[in-house]
This record gives C-alpha cells, sequence and structure tokens, in this order.
C-alpha cells in the first residue's frame, strides 16, 4: 500500500528547522508521535506529585543509606545507679573500638568486647559508693572514628560486710594449715561469694571450699587441701569481693584481699592419751616422744580427739577455768602454751602435775608435759602442724568451726560443703 503523507507536517517549525517541510509518510509521524508523548508523559509525572528534587547527602553510603553517628550507651548509668552488677557498653550503629571504665582514684575495670564488637561487659561489679567514668572509642559503618564519655555513680552500701584471714599475710605454716576466712555478718549469697575466692598454688594442689560455723557464730569459709599440703607448696588467695552483696543482713563488701603464704617441712604431732605419749614426727622421722598426761576422764575435764590444727604459739598466758565453763578449778600463769581449739585445749607446761605425765591422764582437758620438754616443743613446731589426737575416753571429735577441725570429715563431705559444688 501506497504510504500516506500529510501535507505541511510540523508546518509550525518551518521557519526554525527547514528540514521539516518535506512530506514525510504518516507512519513515520505517528511513531515520532508516539515517541514524543512518552517525554512529555514522563515529564509530566515527574512534577504533578509536587515531588522535591533532594541531592545525596554528604555521608551518603553506597546504595543509598546514611551514615548515621553511633550511639553509645551505658549501663548503670545516672546517680544512684544499683551496684552489683558489670558495667555494659553498647554502641548502636557501630563497634566499639575499645573502651575504658575507671573510678575516682583512677583504678580500671578491665573487661571484653562481644563477639561482632557492638557491646562490652567489665570483667568485675560496680562497687558501691563508686563514680566510674567510661571512654568508648567508636567506628561507623563507614569508618568515621567518635569518642564518646559517660560517668555515673552507684548507690552508696547500707551496711559493709568485711572479713578477717588466716593464716597471715607472708608466712611460713605447717602441713595442715587450711585457708580461712571469717566474715564480719552473715553470708546469705555463699555462692556469689565462694565465686570470688580465687585460690592458686604453685603445683596445683586439689583442694575446696567449705561452709562451717566458726565457734564464735559467724559465717566462715576455709579451703582445704584433699591431703596436707606438700612441703613448699606456695599459695595465694585473691578475694575480688569489692562490689560483690553478701545478701540479706550481710551487706556489701567494698574492698578486695589478697594474702599468701608458704607450707614449711612436713611435721606432724601423733598423741596417744592411751599411751600417755605425744610424738613429734619430721618428714616421716620420729624426731622426739615425750610423757605427757591429757584430761581426765569421766566428765567435762576430758580432751578432745581427732585432727586439730596448731592455731597459735601464745607463750605465757593466764588460764582461768572459769572461761572454759570448768568452774574455780585453775587460775594460773601458764609457760609454752600452744593453742589447739578455740575452746580452749592447750598443749603446755605443767609441771604441777609431774608425777602423771606418762602414766595417767589428770589434767583439766589439756596436753601437759614437763617445762624442758615444752620448751624443746614450742621451739620446733609450727603454726599450721597437725595433731592427730587417739584416745578411748574423749568427749568428742573436734569439731570443724573449733580451730581448724575441717581434717575431721572424708574429702566428700568437705567438698559438699562448697556452695559451688555440682
Amino acid at each position: 500500500m501506497a504510504a500516506e503523507t500529510v501535507p505541511g507536517a510540523f508546518r509550525g517549525l518551518e521557519s526554525g528547522h527547514p528540514t521539516f517541510l518535506r512530506r514525510l509518510p504518516l507512519s513515520h509521524i505517528r511513531a515520532r508521535s508516539a515517541a514524543v508523548a512518552v517525554v512529555l508523559s514522563a515529564a509530566l509525572c515527574a512534577c504533578s506529585a509536587g515531588a522535591e528534587s533532594v541531592s545525596p547527602p554528604a555521608d551518603a553510603k553506597p546504595g543509598g543509606g546514611q551514615d548515621r553517628p553511633v550511639v553509645v550507651t551505658v549501663t548503670p548509668d545516672g546517680k544512684g545507679a544499683a551496684a552489683g552488677k558489670p558495667v555494659v557498653v553498647g554502641a548502636e550503629g557501630g563497634t566499639l573500638s575499645s573502651v575504658t571504665v575507671t573510678d575516682a582514684a583512677g583504678k580500671r575495670l578491665t573487661g571484653r568486647k562481644a563477639a561482632g564488637e557492638a557491646s562490652w561487659t567489665s570483667d568485675r561489679k560496680a562497687a558501691p559508693g563508686t563514680t566510674y567514668t567510661v571512654e568508648a572509642k567508636t567506628r561507623s559503618g563507614s569508618g568515621r572514628k567518635a569518642t564518646a564519655r559517660r560517668s555515673f555513680t552507684t548507690a552508696a552500701a547500707d551496711r559493709v560486710n568485711k572479713l578477717s584471714l588466716a593464716p597471715g599475710k607472708n608466712t611460713t605454716v605447717g602441713v595442715g594449715q587450711p585457708l580461712s576466712v571469717v566474715f564480719d555478718h552473715p553470708v546469705a549469697n555463699k555462692a556469689d561469694v565462694e565465686k570470688q575466692l580465687k585460690v592458686t598454688t604453685s603445683n596445683g594442689t586439689e583442694g575446696s571450699w567449705g561452709w562451717i560455723r566458726d565457734y564464735s557464730g559467724k559465717d566462715r569459709a576455709d579451703w582445704r587441701p584433699r591431703e596436707y599440703w606438700k612441703a613448699g607448696t606456695e599459695v595465694t588467695l585473691d578475694a575480688q569481693l569489692n562490689g560483690t552483696d553478701s545478701g540479706r543482713a550481710g551487706g556489701w563488701f567494698v574492698r578486695d584481699y589478697r594474702t599468701g603464704f608458704t607450707v614449711g617441712a612436713r611435721q606432724v604431732v601423733r598423741v596417744d592419751l592411751d599411751r600417755k605419749r605425744l610424738t613429734l614426727e619430721r618428714d616421716g622421722k620420729k624426731l622426739r616422744e615425750i610423757p605427757v598426761s591429757g584430761g581426765t576422764p569421766g566428765g567435762d575435764k576430758r580432751s578432745w580427739k581427732g585432727t586439730a590444727v596448731l592455731m597459735a604459739k601464745e607463750g605465757t598466758i593466764n588460764m582461768n577455768s572459769e572461761t572454759v565453763g570448768l568452774g574455780d578449778a585453775y587460775d594460773k600463769m601458764v609457760d609454752h602454751s600452744m593453742r589447739l581449739t578455740w575452746s580452749g585445749m592447750y598443749v603446755h607446761a605443767a609441771p604441777w602435775n609431774a608425777a602423771h605425765f606418762g602414766n595417767a591422764n589428770m589434767s583439766s582437758g589439756c596436753i601437759g608435759m614437763s617445762d624442758s620438754d615444752a620448751a624443746y616443743f614450742y621451739g620446733r613446731v609450727r603454726v599450721g602442724d597437725p595433731f592427730e589426737i587417739k584416745g578411748a575416753d574423749t568427749k568428742g571429735t573436734v569439731a570443724e568451726g573449733n580451730g581448724y577441725g575441717a581434717w575431721n570429715v572424708s574429702w566428700e563431705q568437705w567438698k559438699a560443703k562448697s556452695a559451688l559444688r555440682g
């Protein structure tokens, strides 16, 4: 079919575009008209909604995302914040390059970042009554670095718990000496407290904490080896208790404690009340056998049996029977006194009882010997040496809290006394 033509197509453009004066086939005109319509339609659509052309921000990420500032969060927060919880620092919209948390004294709380580095948690808990300053260095998604600083103050403790430690720091003790911690106030949160009591030894000694009632009535935790210590063992206790809540009626711990000691030669004292003999052994060899007189049979003046640990070498002291519930039986100065229990059992010089040494138990519960034997013995024994006492007529076994009686229970029984057992 012959192509249709339109005379004078685009005539209105004659003056500016003489090339359009030629007659064009109708099919070409329709195609070009459609193309023009599409362009006009697109232009009208762009303006018909009132859209405003916006240039992309300078910090726009590739793909259209915007690089917003990293938001740093810190918990606890503010004044009067709750103590006893770790410090947690978060980075919303980025990662943490580093975190530094210090108290008013400049002491740092160490911590670690989580996988992904969007949060950080302190190893220690925030202590009561303390102001902490947090400095967090962050990195955004595009690599922008920034530093944020925050501070918070924890509420003061309404009650403070303290403790006493044995043995003393930098001492040398016998092979039976346990680590012993006596608390001023009750400890309801025993597991939380025990987790903070870190014991290290120079030779990997196996041992366990056990919770007992001290003779004074206070809560007490002892760390006992499975067997007597090996001579030469070095022991350290690191009690990182600052910021730990001891629980109802106990109060907060507001400081850490640290002690250490060394175990001396292996000395064991064996007391046979039936034979009325005391034997001092060192490294398995007998140094001396001493005739003694123990507690009078048949009543309250009997001696204790079991393993007692030498608590202290007290020298010359006044002994008064009324302090141990025996009325006015005696009140005298006694030489070479060595304490075995809180209840008042001692080893000491007893020259007034000389006729009975090696022959009869006729004391008020203590183990007596001559002046010369007592001087020799006193000069060689060490705090922490175990006394293994046996006899047919005694008033029972030394209790765990009556001095250091932990050796009178089996290893399995002792481990069961740990708040972290199982």
